[in-house]
């Protein structure tokens, strides 16, 4: 979701992975390798400084490819996969082909995660909307953690290519995919699937038929299932929603909010420092 950061430094951060593969060729990964991916992300997501993760990150991606290498079929390390490079390429992408390779990487290990657990529905990946939402249905609704990689990869690959239309034409693919995840637990992951379907119904006007009022409602429990810690959902709401209905009382509103809140919170340390960064941005630009 967040917008790429633009600058970086040198860090020792950078050494890490190095001492992660002594561990690895010593015979540790059989028992460690999911958790340390868990354990790393965790660290990261709790970093303060985006130079030193957008400086570090690059070489734990390496590290994770060279882990799924080794581990093709662990669908945890996938999603682990899947999801540092979607979120890399969101936040710290310095280009166009550079977020379209990024996000070709995350969408790839994603299917392969979905493929491993269900491989009868695997094809409908592919498959007209119809097919793919028919069959959907025998997806287990408990295992809400592959399809969320899944369908937020999915969006994210075609964010990065949001000129082509063919690439357009699966985004209701990935909608489903989040809005079956609301329909068995409307707060998953602290409110982001809510937060996903929020951006992807704040996109078009009323005067073209859109329903903008369905992705504030979207909004609005997001912000009440993170207990509004996750700011970058104030961030998308004034970006998404109060832009595209020219409320600039709201919009200012909720970026005052995320730039007077306090960003070190469990989990969501790094995105809430990107989103403090966005607000700044977005209120400084003359959009009304």
């Amino acid at each position: 979701m967040p917008r790429r950061y633009r600058g970086a430094r040198r860090t020792s951060l950078g050494a890490l992975p190095a001492v992660l593969l002594i561990l690895i060729t010593a015979g540790c990964a059989s028992l460690y390798t999911s958790r340390m991916a868990d354990s790393l992300s965790a660290a990261m997501m709790a970093q303060n400084d985006p130079e030193i993760v957008r400086a570090g990150a690059p070489a734990y991606l390496l590290l994770i490819d060279s882990l799924i290498e080794d581990a093709p079929n662990d669908r945890r390390l996938l999603r682990s996969g899947a999801e540092l490079y979607a979120a890399y390429a969101g936040a710290f992408a310095a280009e166009a082909k550079q977020r379209n390779r990024l996000t070709e990487r995350a969408f790839d290990y994603a299917r392969r995660a979905f493929c491993l657990r269900y491989a009868r529905l695997c094809p409908m990946l592919d498959r007209p909307y119809p097919e793919f939402a028919d069959a959907l249905q025998d997806a287990n609704p408990r295992d809400l953690e592959t399809l969320f990689v899944l369908g937020t990869t999915w969006a994210a690959w075609i964010q990065a290519r949001s000129e082509d239309w063919n690439a357009l034409a699966q985004l209701p693919k990935a909608e489903l995919l989040l809005q079956r995840i609301v329909d068995q637990d409307p707060g998953f992951r602290q409110g982001r699937a809510q937060l996903y379907l929020a951006v992807m119904r704040s996109q078009i006007p009323p005067a073209l038929g859109g329903n903008p009022e369905l992705g504030r409602e979207h909004f609005e429990l997001a912000i009440r299932y993170s207990d509004g810690r996750d700011l970058i959902v104030q961030v998308e709401f004034a970006r998404q929603y109060a832009r595209l209905v020219f409320d600039q009382e709201l919009h200012d509103r909720l970026l005052r909010e995320v730039l007077a809140a306090d960003p070190n919170q469990p989990g969501l340390t790094l995105s809430n420092v990107l989103a403090q960064e966005q607000a700044r941005e977005l209120l400084d630009e003359e959009y009304f």
